[in-house]
């Protein structure tokens, strides 16, 4: 948490801007604070400062997990890892006086504009880069799991080619980009498949359905707004959906059963032993 619908969804807030803040496009980096150095995972923080300062922010995506800004020149990356929010705010407050920073808030970006970029995270698992080449961070990433090029084959043959259980794999992000755990139970009870499969066992079919699953998820996912599930994170309403996670001893919406939660790869997962048979 976040994942890749709470990724897009600061994402498209920060790239379109809302009702109070403006686009981060064309946005001037006039001065960086950082309040906790190892936030910074490259370069060293003083020469972060210094390469982001004065620079241009052109665009803004995701990839995976990651929040990716183009720059003039270069690019500024975040993740922001279990706990983490970036946002756009001004940086007066409602009397006129300048607004003090939050307790979380590790690197703040002053903007030409009267607006500040924050990157909050109050678990510090969260970091930054600044790099001439995205692909020093992002280049190891599996697909984008909604990219049109995505295909039932393609996941079939990369389950084929492994025989990890399933549940793990699908959240390397070596594999795809940008599945957690939340989506990953969301997936896998959709396409009734069990978290301890073995990739490899599973069929052209189970394929299909999973490949399936795994769009429709994300798509519901960022439809609602991702899912809020811890304070960090507001304003999402997936969690309203969920079918399985976090839903252990409750009835299945499917068969009525009670949904399981066991330990896969030290992660709580959530399955329907009805439904999800391991065979």
């Amino acid at each position: 948490m976040p994942e890749l619908p709470e990724v897009e969804t600061i994402v498209r807030r920060l790239r379109d801007g809302t009702s109070e803040s403006p686009s981060v496009r064309g946005q001037n980096i006039q001065s960086v604070q950082v309040n906790w150095d190892r936030i910074i995972a490259a370069p060293d923080v003083d020469d972060f400062r210094e390469a982001l300062t004065g620079k241009t922010i052109t665009d803004a995506r995701r990839r995976g997990k990651f929040l990716h800004f183009p720059l003039d020149e270069g690019h500024l990356i975040g993740h922001l890892r279990m706990s983490g929010d970036m946002r756009m705010e001004s940086r007066l407050g409602p009397d006129g006086s300048q607004r003090p920073p939050e307790p979380y808030d590790r690197a703040v970006f002053t903007l030409a504009s009267p607006f500040l970029l924050v990157f909050s995270n109050v678990r510090k698992f969260g970091r930054l880069w600044y790099t001439d080449d995205p692909q020093t961070v992002l280049g190891a990433l599996g697909p984008e799991p909604l990219d049109p090029d995505f295909s039932p084959a393609q996941l079939y043959e990369g389950l084929q080619a492994r025989t990890r259980q399933i549940k793990p794999l699908l959240m390397d992000q070596t594999f795809i980009a940008g599945l957690g755990n939340i989506y990953t139970d969301e997936a896998l009870f959709r396409a009734q498949i069990h978290p301890l499969r073995k990739s490899d066992s599973l069929s052209p079919d189970e394929a299909d359905r999973l490949h399936k699953a795994i769009q429709q998820v994300l798509q519901q996912g960022i439809r609602r707004f991702g899912a809020s599930l811890d304070w960090f994170y507001r304003g999402g309403q997936f969690q309203n959906d969920f079918s399985a996670y976090g839903r252990a001893g409750e009835a299945c919406p499917v068969c009525g059963t009670q949904i399981a939660k066991i330990s896969v790869g030290q992660r709580g997962t959530h399955f329907c032993p009805r439904c999800q048979t391991p065979g």
